[in-house]
């Protein structure tokens, strides 16, 4: 059975995939979507790995902002999907990378022992602006609190330098930079944009469905003598 892991990113949760995965799992995908809110990246890597080990064969597994670092150090993917994620090298972590933009900082708030959370009316323009009202509501709704550190969180290896991957860069993006998406989208095999906002998965599902099932129809790209993948990257 083909399969998929989503991995979620700050202050998000599996439920915010729900949607997705439903229809996914509707078409006969076998579906994973792991609970992140670990307390660091290395912890929040290993449930993911342990989800990526539990299928029968190597997913398509796809990381949405911070979940970028995370899936950047798994072992055993198939093809790795940045969803306006962060893409580290070595020695790099999302905050360094240049982290979120000036609109999403305006809208954390500090939390009791060092969390933070997302100030429910800032976080539907930052991060849901292009979703009906009430998907975008309801998606604010599921924000958790979210741990700190995670995003200084520096990735213990790096797994886009060999297995096939794609990046989306979401064009209308208020929480990442579409800029700075489009410089770490060079970093994989394939990019394509699309004009949406940070969450299409909440306002526009039927894109992402629809993204994974080709990948997961198209065979894996074979990879060269050091294990990157050949397939030349392009922008659509």
């Amino acid at each position: 059975m083909a399969a998929v892991v989503l991995v979620h990113g700050l202050y998000h949760c599996p439920e915010h995939f729900a949607v997705v995965a439903e229809r996914l799992r509707a078409a006969g995908t076998d579906v994973v979507v792991p609970e992140l809110h670990r307390g660091s990246l290395p912890a929040d890597t290993a449930a993911v790995q342990a989800a990526v080990d539990s299928l029968h064969e190597p997913p398509v597994v796809l990381g949405h902002s911070y979940g970028g670092s995370v899936i950047t150090g798994l072992r055993g993917a198939g093809h790795l999907v940045y969803l306006a994620a962060f893409v580290p090298d070595a020695g790099e972590s999302a905050a360094g990378l240049g982290g979120a933009a000036p609109q999403l900082q305006e809208a954390i708030r500090p939390e009791a022992d060092g969390f933070t959370s997302l100030h429910p009316g800032r976080a539907v323009d930052t991060l849901y602006g292009d979703c009906p009202g009430p998907l975008a509501d309801r998606a604010a709704g599921l924000l958790r609190a979210q741990a700190p550190g995670c995003g200084r969180g520096v990735p213990e290896r790096h797994s886009w330098k060999h297995t096939p991957s794609t990046y989306v860069i979401c064009g209308q993006d208020r929480a990442i930079d579409p800029v700075l998406q489009r410089k770490m989208a060079l970093r994989c095999t394939d990019a394509r944009e699309w004009q949406t906002g940070h969450s299409p998965f909440v306002g526009q599902p039927g894109l992402i469905v629809e993204l994974l099932q080709g990948l997961l129809a198209t065979d894996t790209p074979r990879t060269g003598d050091e294990g990157v993948p050949t397939a030349r990257r392009r922008l659509r």
